[in-house]
């Protein structure tokens, strides 16, 4: 009976430290999938991974949050322009205070995010959420403000379907009207 137990902790010890080696497995996996300058960009801002979190619930800044939302709200639209682009990296930088570098960094980690999320409509769902329950007054001002500029980018274009579903459902998490 005691070489049982004693078998029965051994394998119980050999399944935890498989269990893991997995872990750190697939972290460094996922890292090494990610572009060298998502990398770059998500050391100089701080973002860290956890392990076993889907990446947009690590979000603790929301001018991360904002950019990231509002790259895919951007997309929704369609492929964005350069000149799109552009309008969204300045808006980001102007209603979210930071530097142009800091700006351009936050989206090429918002463009990370919204493939970890599968694309651009699941990622609006899930930044929505994750923004409103960080900061719920504080940011929500500034992300309409980029989204506005974001719409306005378009050049009098009407907004998609897609992207009015997006506003509907930024709306709901935060509670508005």
């Amino acid at each position: 009976m005691p070489a049982f137990l004693v078998l029965l902790a051994l394998g119980a010890i050999a399944f935890v430290w498989m269990k893991r080696t997995r872990a750190a497995r697939d972290i460094t996996h996922e890292l090494s999938d990610a572009p060298h300058d998502v990398i770059a960009a998500a050391k100089r801002l701080g973002f860290r991974r956890r392990a076993n979190t889907h990446p947009v619930d690590t979000i603790e800044e929301p001018a991360l949050g904002i950019g990231a939302l509002a790259q895919a709200f951007l997309e929704l639209g369609g492929p964005p322009s350069a000149r799109q682009q552009a309008a969204l990296t300045r808006s980001v930088q102007t209603h979210t205070g930071q530097s142009l570098a800091d700006a351009e960094e936050t989206l090429i980690i918002g463009r990370w995010l919204i493939g970890r999320c599968n694309g651009p409509e699941p990622a609006v769902e899930r930044l929505t959420r994750k923004l409103a329950r960080l900061d719920r007054t504080g940011s929500f001002g500034p992300l309409m403000a980029v989204l506005d500029d974001v719409a306005r980018s378009a050049g009098g274009a009407r907004l998609s379907d897609k992207q009015i579903d997006a506003l509907t459902e930024v709306a709901r998490c935060f509670k508005v009207g």
